[in-house]
């Protein structure tokens, strides 16, 4: 069942390789870290958040956001995404999120411009700026893809009490990509997650969004 609405807007994809080793300790122990090329993968992606909304009530007011995350899969929900990290300028979505589906959102200071993101983390410390340009239409990626693997998700997974883990999942149109380069990138996000500085990225994408349906979050 549906029961939120959000666009994700203006989205920068930034990728890594990691060996799958290193993200083991840090990822729940019921989920497979999934590997493309003989690599596990991790990504940055920085957004702006619109017109998110549960159903029936009004739209929230839009807010900027950005998640750090990895590739796993459940033996019985399939493929999806793990967060390290989800900072939001909402301390409203922030509260809500911890409370309801035990997702890692912390409050930032958030800022950005055409080709140009930033954000602050109050608590615990973990910044983050970007500047980059974008170039020609990649369109859909095609199935089978090292781009389909990092963006074509539509499972979340995050822990809830204890040993358990949460599922949601999502709806919407396959991403529309761009080429991408960033010119100056610092961030300090992966040692916030417990890993080292990931240096430049391997990969990197931009999107003009997408919109989104959520259904229920349950028991994985």
């Amino acid at each position: 069942m549906i029961v939120g609405f959000q666009e994700w807007r203006d989205l920068l994809f930034l990728h890594w390789r990691v060996p799958a080793a290193e993200l083991r300790p840090l990822v729940h122990p019921g989920l497979a870290i999934d590997e493309h090329g003989g690599s596990a993968w991790v990504s940055m992606t920085p957004f702006t958040l619109r017109r998110g909304r549960l159903r029936g009530l009004p739209p929230l007011p839009d807010f900027h956001e950005l998640n750090f995350r990895t590739y796993a899969t459940h033996p019985r929900r399939g493929p999806g995404i793990w967060f390290f990290s989800l900072d939001a300028a909402s301390a409203a979505a922030v509260g809500a999120a911890r409370l309801s589906v035990r997702l890692p959102y912390f409050l930032a200071r958030m800022e950005r411009a055409d080709g140009w993101y930033r954000s602050d983390r109050v608590w615990p410390p973990a910044d983050f700026e970007v500047r980059y340009s974008t170039g020609a239409s990649i369109g859909k990626a095609p199935a089978g893809s090292l781009e389909a693997f990092l963006v074509e998700r539509y499972s979340l997974y995050s822990r809830a009490a204890g040993p358990l883990l949460w599922h949601g999942a999502v709806q919407h149109e396959p991403w529309q990509l761009f080429a991408a380069q960033p010119a100056e990138l610092r961030e300090s996000l992966s040692r916030a997650a417990g890993l080292r500085p990931l240096g430049r990225p391997d990969l990197c994408h931009w999107s003009p969004g997408v919109a989104v349906e959520f259904e229920h979050f349950r028991l994985a």
